[in-house]
């Protein structure tokens, strides 16, 4: 009976040590937390509204590797919207260029490629000696194209942020943010000719030459995500694996960042994860498109009386699944009067949405034309005319 009594005992010892306990279940998802807060930082925000869906640590400066090239790539396509570059330009490497280590295409110094084809490089392959070749031929020489990219990051309002090169090459003093990397992204998907490139998994260059390079995206998710069409990938051994995503769904772009993660796998399904959360919990209501006319305001002094002030962005409300957009209310505040000169561009008001008396969507309105200062003989026929009409 003894002996029966001890085998019993021993039994429920070996029972226990295989069965998990509820304490041993809630360590086992502590442990998945903590392989989640891996990351270093994350965002999530809503493209078209900017509003912040999901963020952690969304202010640490951290290397971002070559996320650097968001900016890099918003510089470029800024260039090609004035018309200061083309497409079709032929860009000329340099030895500089050429001499960039890391993700690269091995461009030869004295070799050319059109703005397109470096582009591809840049987009697809992470290719640092394409950024470098893109920064001296729009600004002269890499240290100008890096005082750009600081001066970009400043008037995007990134307090985080600065720039040591164009490609995220380890260096002192490169840094960004999670929420910095968003404002940047953001500000280059307003150039959504970028998603042509972003959004191939593949393409060449040099197709009809004996020197023919196959380009593979470093965006994994282009293949695997359902809407997902950009953006830029980053990895150094002392940022790790990091990640700027978008994908569009119903009408509804996100945009997450990851920085910091400790595998190409862990940042992937990290950034998978965080975009899926945004899709199934919110949605968006198209108010206004972009550029469409909200009024016309008079201005003072200038040589049209009036100009016509449209949305610089479209205006979108963020509702939460099953939000009613009911009992909305629409107001158009501007600034002040307005006196010419104006640029084209300026921003001169506010459409708002209130909800409940609650601001709930603020979309900066803007001056459609560029304004004059009129002529002394074009303020005496207006004046003229009020007297005769009076």
């Amino acid at each position: 009976m003894k002996a029966f009594s001890m085998w019993i005992a021993c039994a429920a010892l070996l029972f226990a040590a295989f069965v998990p306990t509820a304490s041993a279940f809630a360590e086992s998802k502590e442990n998945a937390g903590a392989e989640t807060g891996k990351l270093k930082s994350a965002i999530v925000i809503e493209q078209d509204t900017g509003k912040i869906l999901f963020k952690k640590n969304e202010n640490k400066e951290l290397p971002p590797a070559s996320m650097t090239k968001v900016m890099t790539l918003l510089l470029i396509f800024k260039a090609l919207q004035n018309h200061q570059i083309s497409l079709k330009d032929k860009v000329n490497v340099s030895e500089h260029a050429a001499s960039m280590g890391g993700s690269q295409v091995f461009l030869e110094p004295g070799e050319t490629m059109t703005v397109d084809e470096m582009l591809k490089a840049i987009c697809i392959s992470s290719a640092n000696d394409a950024s470098i070749a893109m920064a001296e031929h729009i600004a002269g020489s890499e240290k100008a194209f890096v005082a750009n990219m600081n001066k970009e990051a400043k008037k995007l309002g990134m307090r985080h942020t600065h720039f040591v090169n164009p490609t995220g090459l380890p260096v002192a003093n490169h840094y960004t943010t999670a929420n910095d990397m968003a404002v940047m992204a953001r500000a280059l998907l307003n150039h959504p000719q970028v998603l042509h490139y972003t959004s191939k998994y593949e393409d060449y260059l040099r197709e009809n030459t004996d020197k023919k390079f196959w380009l593979v995206n470093t965006n994994k998710l282009i293949k695997t995500y359902p809407g997902a069409d950009g953006l830029k990938t980053g990895f150094t051994n002392e940022a790790k694996y990091c990640l700027t995503a978008t994908a569009k769904r119903n009408g509804m772009r996100v945009v997450a960042v990851v920085m910091g993660a400790p595998t190409p796998k862990e940042r992937n399904k990290e950034v998978a994860g965080l975009m899926d959360n945004a899709f199934a919990a919110y949605t968006t209501k198209p108010l206004l498109s972009k550029n469409k006319t909200v009024a016309m305001a008079k201005v003072k002094k200038g040589d049209v009386a009036q100009v016509p002030i449209v949305t610089k962005h479209p205006a979108v409300l963020l509702l939460k699944k099953g939000e009613s957009s009911k009992g909305l209310k629409k107001s158009i505040k501007m600034n002040g009067p307005l006196q010419a000169p104006i640029k084209s561009g300026t921003v001169v008001g506010q459409f708002i949405v209130k909800k409940k008396g609650k601001v709930i969507s603020q979309t900066p309105l803007v001056v459609k034309d560029n304004v004059k200062r009129a002529s002394w003989w074009q303020l005496f026929k207006r004046s003229a005319g009020t007297i005769l009409t009076h």
